[in-house]
């Protein structure tokens, strides 16, 4: 098995592609060991000593470190870990969970928040996938979209200008009654 690394805008988040199907469809995110119960490999992922949060794409995960750990140390872990678990036949997730996903229902969307998710989707969600992370949709209300940023994109140093100067920029050229975009950093 040959596992690709990534480096993304994040220090501390390295990107693996193991060249198989990490999540069927939807996303997750975890971080801690008790919150990855439904996952074995997010559980052997854990095991390597300074992880501090994994994030499961269709193709790909991204492994956040501790600040005072290197990935020089890490690194050889984490890659063990994935080919462990890949050599083991268990599911990434097992039971239900495998199609966790923070992003809301769209039953009861209006046509801006129809819009919004539109516009996510298909313009900025692939794009923040390519750097190992993910924006999902949260609210809209007096004009503001709230974002909840995943994977390499919390915590990186680059996310609130990718936020205003990306995401902000974009919503309010195609969407006039948005007027600014925030994060909730949960």
């Amino acid at each position: 098995m040959f596992i690709q690394t990534e480096d993304t805008p994040n220090p501390s988040t390295l990107k693996f592609i193991p060249g198989q199907t990490v999540m069927v469809t939807g996303t997750v995110q975890y971080a801690s060991i008790d919150e990855a119960s439904s996952s074995p490999l997010a559980r052997r992922l854990f095991a390597v000593d300074g992880i501090t949060q994994i994030f499961f794409g269709t193709d790909f995960m991204s492994v956040t470190k501790a600040e005072n750990h290197d990935w020089f140390t890490i690194k050889p872990g984490v890659l063990a870990a994935i080919m462990e678990h890949y050599a083991s036949g268990m599911p990434v997730i097992e039971g239900d969970a495998s199609t966790q996903s923070d992003d809301s229902s769209e039953e009861d969307d209006d046509e801006v928040v129809a819009q919004i998710k539109h516009l996510l989707d298909t313009r900025v969600r692939p794009a923040v996938a390519m750097d190992g992370g993910d924006i999902v949709f949260k609210s809209f209300e007096n004009g503001v979209v709230t974002l909840f940023m995943r994977g390499a994109c919390q915590g990186c140093p680059s996310s609130t200008a990718t936020l205003k100067m990306g995401i902000e920029n974009m919503l309010r050229h195609y969407i006039p009654d948005v007027q600014e975009v925030c994060a909730d950093n949960g």
